[in-house]
């Protein structure tokens, strides 16, 4: 592949004027973690200095510092806030509390806690507002009608000018829609569910009528399932050092790490072995060849991912210039590679 950068792509945040990069950058599980800030710095320069205009980070990020480091950067290289697209997730407050261990109403989404919580990210980030908010998980203990009306005093007040949802269920989206237009307010235009060539139930089949019947847009997470389509994880007894499965304490990572030997964890590694030589085909890595095939989604707004060093941020900008060689060919290549494509039922009227 040429050593020029493909030049970045935007697409509308579903049905929203909102220009976002197709590939943004996150903090979950680096920034304000085991990544050193210089290091954290330099990959969002040059993450910006590419054309990403959207980061992404939560407040339950390294218990705030995610924010506290992406604020860092914007103010070190100067970068004006109408050029950027920045979102932040509520739900996981905890480290706002005096007491961690009982953190009552600094988590979940009670009013209480979408304000205050909005307001202390804010603090973080040292912004004045944000570009998009997120419910970072549902909160069933919460009625509805609570959640929609918080996040819209959010937007009313100008902290944020869209609010969105991650990993909410179909019907829990359209619920919540129900009571915005019931109301005369502002839905979730937005979810931010893991999408990637392993896991692909929610957003191509579950989320299927959403796209249309509430424009919603897609900030996808994961797209290499904690690293396991990079190929890493094949020909190995145990996580190698420093990967993120041998050293992270994150609960999702915990998981994983626990599927590793298990019959799962073993036809996932036979997936990425069968994908290994159609990657090799196009001249790709079988990361960039996960990565093309996520942004070959047009549902899909942006594919938000991580980075613990700058190459793997110039890395995954490569996956661009792969999208277009996902010929129809190559596609059914990998469908049969992967034999998981979920199975839709067909609308009849």
């Amino acid at each position: 592949m040429s050593d020029t950068l493909p030049e970045m792509q935007y697409r509308f945040l579903g049905r929203t004027g909102l220009k976002v990069s197709v590939i943004s950058l996150g903090s979950w599980l680096t920034y304000g973690g085991h990544v050193g800030n210089e290091t954290a710095l330099e990959c969002m320069k040059v993450a910006y200095d590419a054309g990403i205009n959207f980061f992404d980070t939560a407040e339950g990020y390294s218990g705030g510092q995610g924010e506290i480091v992406l604020g860092q950067a914007i103010k070190k290289f100067g970068w004006k806030q109408n050029d950027l697209v920045i979102s932040t997730k509520l739900y996981w407050g905890k480290a706002n509390s005096a007491n961690p261990d009982k953190p009552l109403n600094n988590n979940g989404l009670s009013r209480k806690h979408i304000i205050e919580g909005m307001n202390l990210s804010l603090q973080r980030l040292d912004l004045p507002y944000v570009d998009i908010v997120f419910a970072h998980r549902p909160d069933r203990d919460t009625p509805m009608e609570e959640i929609v009306r918080a996040f819209n005093y959010l937007i009313n007040n100008g902290k944020t000018f869209y609010w969105g949802t991650s990993e909410w269920s179909a019907s829990e989206i359209s619920d919540a829609w129900r009571i915005a237009d019931r109301l005369g307010l502002i839905g979730p235009v937005v979810e931010q569910p893991q999408y990637n060539l392993l896991v692909r139930e929610r957003v191509e089949k579950e989320y299927r009528w959403l796209y249309e019947a509430h424009g919603l847009g897609l900030t996808i997470w994961s797209p290499l399932k904690g690293g396991v389509l990079t190929g890493k994880y094949n020909d190995v007894s145990a996580p190698p050092e420093g990967s993120r499965l041998a050293e992270s304490k994150d609960g999702y990572v915990q998981n994983l790490k626990k599927t590793v030997g298990d019959d799962t964890w073993q036809r996932q590694l036979d997936q990425v072995a069968a994908l290994k030589p159609i990657a090799e085909g196009l001249g790709v890595s079988p990361a960039q060849l996960a990565l093309a095939w996520v942004l070959k989604n047009p549902n899909i707004s942006s594919m938000i991912t991580g980075a613990s060093r700058p190459q793997q941020v110039t890395d995954n900008i490569r996956a661009l210039a792969v999208v277009e060689l996902l010929t129809e060919e190559v596609v059914e290549k990998i469908e049969a590679a992967l034999g998981n494509a979920p199975a839709v039922e067909t609308r009849r009227f």
